[in-house]
């Protein structure tokens, strides 16, 4: 339980923190710039800070976090916050889309900015995912017997290839997620079970949007 602990609070509680950054920083950058995405005031990118504090927070400290898996609600708490973080993501994808049809989008730094945020966002949200799901979650794979795997490792496959007692952490599933988002398919783990087939499928569908539409036109705004 410590090693769970140690990777709730010091890997995976920062990697959200960094999202909140990421949309605090679109939300004072179009303040400053009068930056406009599909006609929505800039202050909309603060709305979700709010939750996903409010959410972070007794997961980050330890004794609401023990109070927390004591009524049983910790995992709950987790998975509603990367509810919140991935559908903030969908909707800032979906209004950059519209502003992109729209004609709306004319500085290239603006543009970059935003799909910068979106495909950040992306990675890091879909790794906690993977991280929170595979073998039934952190804590249910240091129990005994834990579900089947959900991702197929190399080091799991060739056990030679690692350490004893080798298994999958935080910057592994982060990896995953990297990797995915950029080469758009499986390279560094395998997905073995439908859902994992499907987060995958989502985040690539997610990341050649941003990456292939939207980081195409700020090159062509720049030229």
């Amino acid at each position: 339980m410590r090693e769970e602990e140690i990777e709730s609070r010091w890997e995976a509680a920062p990697a959200v923190g960094l999202v909140i950054i990421f949309q605090l920083v679109l939300a004072l950058v179009s303040r400053a710039q009068d930056w406009k995405l599909w006609g929505l005031p800039w202050w909309v990118w603060l709305i979700s800070i709010g939750p996903e504090s409010a959410l972070l927070a007794p997961l980050a400290w330890h004794r609401s976090r023990r109070r927390l898996e004591q009524l049983g609600h910790r995992r709950t708490v987790a998975l509603s916050l990367l509810g919140v973080v991935s559908l903030t993501n969908a909707l800032l994808l979906v209004a950059l889309i519209a502003s992109l049809v729209q004609g709306d989008e004319k500085s290239g730094a603006q543009l970059l900015l935003k799909a910068v945020t979106v495909w950040g966002t992306n990675v890091i949200a879909f790794g906690l995912w993977y991280w929170g799901f595979d073998r039934g979650g952190p804590v249910r794979r240091l129990q005994p017997n834990p579900p089947p795997p959900d991702f197929q490792f190399p080091q799991l496959e060739n056990p030679q290839l690692a350490e004893p007692g080798w298994r999958p952490e935080l910057v592994d599933y982060m990896y995953v997620s990297f990797t995915n988002s950029i080469a758009f398919s499986p390279t560094a783990a395998m997905p073995l079970t439908r859902w994992a087939k499907l987060l995958m499928l989502s985040e690539s569908a997610i990341s050649s949007v941003t990456i292939l539409l939207v980081a195409a036109r700020a090159v062509n705004i720049f030229h």
